[in-house]
């Protein structure tokens, strides 16, 4: 069953087509993967699922309601949350409150100790046992990633957009994140939309992939039927030339 549907969607920067007329679907219950080279448009597409760009066109539906137009707050209360590449911890407060402000935001009936306890329990899970009176600002990169992830899980999400959450990490980590991010569907039962650049992860783990270049999506399906595309090859290694 259908989840969330994009339809036709658009978007120009100035002169720029960075989305051009994308139509996909996500299946509830699926981790999907996004891949295509960098500037194929990716992060732009999570920007306009989640509401923190408009449109120019097309439309979004999620859960059968259509979802254009809502402010990113608005989606994020729908049931939509996101990492981003770059993580944005509130660097003065403790990763505890980091995660307790998106339980309070969108589990409002966990209050006091229960609240603490929730945040514990994601603040655990993602690999920040033991560290949640420390400051947000205090982290290195991989755990301030970590903590990124707490907080879109704190926001209760029935789908989360993950944005290349393996950059930076060491072979023994990305397998543990790896386990994560399967065990966030399995577990808890979210689908998962991955932006990645690590294709043996992402043809490991996800149960689809679609691709993008040049904001046009050019291939979607299995991970094999995906590396075997010939428009995908040609995407990432160029038209193939005669020596």
């Amino acid at each position: 069953m259908s989840l969330l549907d994009v339809n036709t969607i658009s978007k120009h920067f100035g002169g720029v087509q960075a989305i051009n007329q994308v139509s996909f679907s996500v299946r509830s219950g699926e981790i999907l993967g996004m891949i295509g080279p960098n500037g194929a448009g990716k992060t732009t597409m999570f920007n306009l699922i989640t509401g923190a760009i408009p449109a120019d066109e097309g439309g979004i539906s999620f859960q059968g309601q259509d979802i254009t137009g809502l402010k990113p707050h608005e989606t994020c209360r729908n049931g939509i949350s996101r990492t981003y590449q770059i993580a944005r911890p509130f660097g003065k407060m403790t990763c505890m409150e980091n995660v307790c402000v998106a339980l309070m935001e969108n589990r409002p009936g966990l209050k006091g100790e229960l609240r603490r306890q929730a945040a514990d329990e994601l603040l655990t899970m993602t690999g920040l046992a033991g560290k949640g009176d420390l400051l947000a600002a205090s982290l290195n990169l991989i755990d301030k990633k970590r903590l990124e992830l707490a907080r879109a899980l704190g926001a209760d999400p029935k789908l989360i957009l993950l944005d290349e959450v393996l950059g930076g990490l060491n072979s023994m980590e990305m397998e543990t994140a790896l386990e994560l991010i399967k065990s966030i569907r399995d577990r808890y039962e979210i689908t998962v939309v991955w932006i990645e650049h690590i294709m043996g992860a992402i043809m490991t783990v996800c149960d689809r992939v679609i691709v993008l270049d040049q904001g046009s999506l050019i291939s979607q399906g299995s991970p094999d039927e995906v590396c075997r595309d010939p428009r995908v090859i040609r995407a990432y290694l160029g038209e193939q030339r005669d020596a």
